[in-house]
């Protein structure tokens, strides 16, 4: 496994972050503890899950399932660097009783006490907001941070599905109030077919020092070779890849996608993955696997050399948006 630094700290992370989203709805604990095993076996030390994980009425359930993992012993935890996130409401049904969501200093303590005690540890190494909260200033938000980092309960912050306005407006009022570390991570949606973040979030991430940890690299399975495995009648596509797919100029692109990595004999969740780990500012993104063999196949990634020349025809296929501002300018 390959390391960098989490942005501007001197945190160091593997280049795969470990997603556990999976572990409950999908997965049983049995297997999610061998994955997680397996993750750590291959160099894997950032885990990403979410106070939310688990859905419904099983909400809080992946905390809990790693919480389990961490009481096998085994250095497990001391080897982990843990980030979780927090913001949504955490009832069983959709109605929030006020201040059971969101980033007010009460629910961001209410939030994180619960999480240590789901997940069976004194501390959170990253404490991620799930998304900006438009009611709570920042400066409560980090006046919340503070005592919990002198607390010993969370050690650095990041935030998740934050425009780059947001970035800047944080960790300009962190500057402000002085002493407080700010952000240092960004977790958002980025991939080969949707590179929006290229426009605005990345920029601010990269100039404010904050690693980006892109989520979903395989945009809901569409770049994993889905159009292949459904000729060779495998896993058929659903959620945002089958929508896709039901567009014919959509669907041409992913097929001109497939071709291009087939004539390389490359496999394209692979290649997906690899290809993020290429742009500029990405500390490592954010893999999800239901199976020991998903995992397998997401570490090669780590080690696939993707030439100029293909990157070159990944572009022309999946263009971005380019450089800011003139993307959006003229």
């Amino acid at each position: 496994m390959e390391y960098t630094q989490l942005g501007r700290t001197g945190l160091r992370v593997g280049r795969l972050v470990l997603g556990t989203m999976n572990f409950g709805p999908q997965t049983d604990e049995a297997d999610s503890h061998a994955i997680m095993d397996a993750a750590l076996d291959a160099g894997i030390n950032l885990f990403d899950t979410a106070n939310v994980y688990g859905w419904g009425e099983n909400k809080g359930r992946t905390e809990t399932i790693i919480g389990n993992w961490f009481a096998k012993g085994g250095e497990r935890r001391d080897k982990v660097v843990l980030a979780t996130k927090a913001y949504g409401n955490m009832g069983a049904d959709d109605e929030a009783w006020p201040n059971h969501d969101k980033l007010s200093a009460l629910n961001i303590r209410r939030a994180v006490d619960a999480s240590l005690k789901r997940l069976r540890t004194d501390h959170i190494d990253l404490y991620q907001f799930h998304h900006i909260d438009r009611s709570t200033p920042f400066d409560e938000i980090w006046q919340a941070v503070d005592v919990l980092i002198q607390q010993g309960k969370i050690l650095y912050v990041g935030s998740s599905n934050f425009p780059g306005y947001k970035i800047a407006q944080a960790n300009e009022v962190a500057a402000r109030r002085g002493g407080t570390i700010g952000l240092v991570s960004e977790q958002c949606l980025y991939n080969l077919a949707e590179r929006r973040a290229e426009m605005e979030v990345i920029p601010a991430a990269r100039d404010y020092g904050l690693g980006v940890i892109p989520w979903s690299p395989l945009h809901g399975g569409l770049l994993g070779g889905v159009i292949k495995k459904e000729v060779q009648g495998g896993r058929r596509a659903s959620g945002r890849a089958a929508a896709t797919l039901a567009d014919p100029i959509a669907r041409a692109q992913i097929q001109a996608y497939e071709d291009l990595l087939d004539k390389h004999g490359i496999e394209p969740g692979e290649a997906a993955l690899a290809w993020l780990l290429t742009r500029p500012g990405v500390t490592g993104p954010i893999v999800g696997p239901r199976t020991t063999e998903q995992l397998a196949s997401a570490l090669r990634a780590v080690e696939l050399e993707l030439s100029e020349k293909l990157l070159t025809s990944l572009d022309e296929i999946f263009p971005g948006p380019g450089p800011s501002p003139e993307a959006f300018a003229w």
